[in-house]
């Protein structure tokens, strides 16, 4: 946000009452954007989150003229409401809201389990909420006022996080599908042959033919796909992990 954008510039230094948000689905409109991408629309969305409206509408045009698809709430509980884990993207919001602040949206995500990244927009006076807000897994906050470049330079890097986040979590559920199809005698190798024991010693403590025990390996190896006993180990760590 450029310097310049301060009381000479006649924007309105108080924030206007929130505005009532239409239903999902509506006509967008420049006063009250609606949350219209539906989980098949193609390409991640910078959502926006700020109570000012101003602000908001400002944020739209920068972001939209950088080629980003923008989709913007003037609350925190607007955006709950609409947003779905599997939209891709990420969040600009604004750290101090009224009816729920940015940190609490924040930890509201925590608690969904969303890894949308987040970069939080704040006032010279809210630094120690940001410092907590970066604690609890933030990218990154500017403050007011601040750069056009600043921000999307902050929200490419948001994207790439994410997109990368996204990956991770395909493998993932990838790897628990086919760990869900595995026997439970296969399972059992499995596990053994993840902590490192031998064919001989799995053989021993199942109680099975050593020759056994390598048949159900070698099932193990190819229903999981992995390529090498360190790639089984390491999907299976991190499924744990997960």
């Amino acid at each position: 946000m450029r310097s310049d954008r301060d009381a000479s510039s006649g924007a309105p230094e108080s924030r206007e009452a929130e505005p009532v948000l239409p239903e999902l689905g509506g006509n967008q409109s420049t006063m009250q954007p609606t949350m219209q991408p539906q989980p098949t629309s193609p390409g991640p969305h910078v959502f926006v989150v700020d109570d000012d409206l101003a602000i908001r509408e400002w944020l739209e045009v920068l972001l939209r003229a950088a080629g980003h698809s923008v989709v913007s709430f003037a609350s925190a509980p607007a955006f709950l409401e609409a947003y779905r884990q599997d939209q891709p993207g990420c969040l600009v919001l604004d750290i101090r809201m009224p009816e729920m602040s940015g940190l609490e949206l924040q930890a509201r995500l925590r608690e969904r389990d969303a890894v949308l990244p987040v970069i939080f927009i704040t006032s010279h006076g809210d630094v120690p909420m940001a410092v907590e807000a970066m604690r609890s897994g933030a990218v990154d906050f500017l403050l007011k006022p601040f750069q056009d470049n600043d921000l999307l330079d902050r929200v490419r890097q948001a994207l790439a996080m994410d997109a990368a986040n996204q990956v991770e979590r395909s493998e993932l559920a990838a790897t628990r599908v086919r760990i869900a199809c595995l026997t439970p005698r296969e399972l059992e190798v499995m596990h053994l042959v993840v902590q490192g024991k031998a064919n001989k010693l799995i053989a021993t403590d199942l109680n099975l033919s050593q020759r056994t025990v390598e048949i159900h390996r070698a099932r193990v190896m190819d229903k999981m796909g992995a390529t090498s006993l360190a790639h089984l180990v390491r999907m299976v760590f991190d499924v744990e992990a997960g």
